[in-house]
């Protein structure tokens, strides 16, 4: 409790010193809030996946051949409905735990998406041999945790507006998210960066799901009207990408990544927001990029060595600035700038 209201003064005093930029405001002159857009996105969200699995009108079955560990095997599970996490639970509690991706047929896949056909699998966890998948996938799901932490931490008249996030790039030392967030000169404190650290830690305890949903551009265009930046996007993917977005939902917060993301915030161990520094984009504007550091709960280090990469986490990260034209192509990690991928 006294850590929550510590927090709560602390942005109350960045509330007030930005108190004159708010008149002129994008979001004081259609009064949105972050929480009536989140409803209205996790709505629609909802609505569209009861849409979706409606379709469904008859049962099938596939053959999912795993491979080990903890041995190969052949499962029989449902077509559009079943999931490779739900492959795991019939196999061993250690892979429910653990995996954070799946390989079908080769081919990256989370955790919590329906499988299509007849498949292969393999279950990815952070101690493989060759992480760099699963520590992508990491990296990508710290971003959109992170734009969470944005949106839930400031005041309702701070109307932050999410832009995009760099392509995960783990020699950089932090990962990214560069959004509108209505303060005019703000260089957080240690207790601002502490307290938002805090709103983001929670989400491990609570052990979300990280759900994709592929919806058609309308669709998707009617979740992110009410964000400036995701609405000049969408038609750039959509374009390029055959009418379809695909997003993600972690607890009531939705966003716009091509994925694929680790199975749940429960996997992700430390968590920190390290800085926020003040950028001029070409395109967008004047924005915050917003950067922090994660460590996976299966990895353990020393709170020394975890130190000296927060501090470095902090400096500030060199990816490239957010471009309209940059992000207009597929959702891929081909991009030099995804959208919020």
């Amino acid at each position: 409790m006294a850590a929550s209201m510590s927090c709560k003064n602390v942005f109350q005093k960045i509330s007030s010193a930005s108190r004159s930029n708010l008149k002129r405001s994008y979001c004081q002159s259609i009064n949105l809030t972050n929480a009536e857009v989140r409803r209205k996105r996790n709505e629609i969200f909802e609505t569209e996946k009861k849409r979706q699995l409606g379709l469904i009108t008859r049962m099938e079955k596939i053959q999912v051949d795993v491979k080990g560990p903890p041995e190969d095997c052949t499962l029989i599970m449902n077509k559009g409905i079943s999931t490779p996490f739900n492959c795991s639970m019939h196999i061993q509690e250690l892979l429910v735990n653990r995996s954070a991706l799946a390989l079908v047929n080769g081919e990256p896949w989370d955790m919590h998406r329906p499988l299509k056909e007849d498949c292969s699998i393999e279950f990815l966890h952070f101690l493989d041999e060759d992480p760099r998948i699963v520590n992508k996938a990491f990296w990508r799901s710290c971003c959109l945790v992170l734009g969470h932490v944005l949106e839930t931490a400031l005041q309702n008249q701070y109307y932050v507006e999410l832009c995009s996030f760099p392509k995960p790039h783990l020699q950089s030392g932090s990962f990214v998210y560069d959004a509108d967030l209505k303060l005019k000169d703000w260089k957080p404190t240690t207790a601002e960066l502490n307290c938002l650290t805090r709103v983001g830690h929670k989400l491990h305890h609570l052990d979300l799901k990280f759900e994709r949903l592929e919806v058609d551009a309308s669709i998707a265009l009617d979740m992110f009207q009410d964000n400036r930046f995701k609405s000049q996007q969408i038609p750039f993917i959509a374009e390029s990408s055959g009418s379809k977005v695909v997003v993600y939902r972690v607890g009531d917060h939705v966003d716009i990544s091509s994925g694929p993301c680790i199975a749940s915030t429960n996997q992700i161990g430390r968590f920190n927001v390290t800085a926020a520094h003040q950028i001029d984009t070409p395109d967008y504007g004047k924005l915050y990029r917003v950067q922090g550091l994660g460590l996976p709960s299966q990895v353990m280090m020393h709170y020394w060595s975890y130190d000296i990469l927060r501090r470095r986490a902090g400096k500030f990260n060199t990816a490239p600035l957010p471009r309209l034209k940059m992000e207009s192509s597929p959702q891929t990690d081909d991009n030099n700038t995804e959208i919020s991928t």
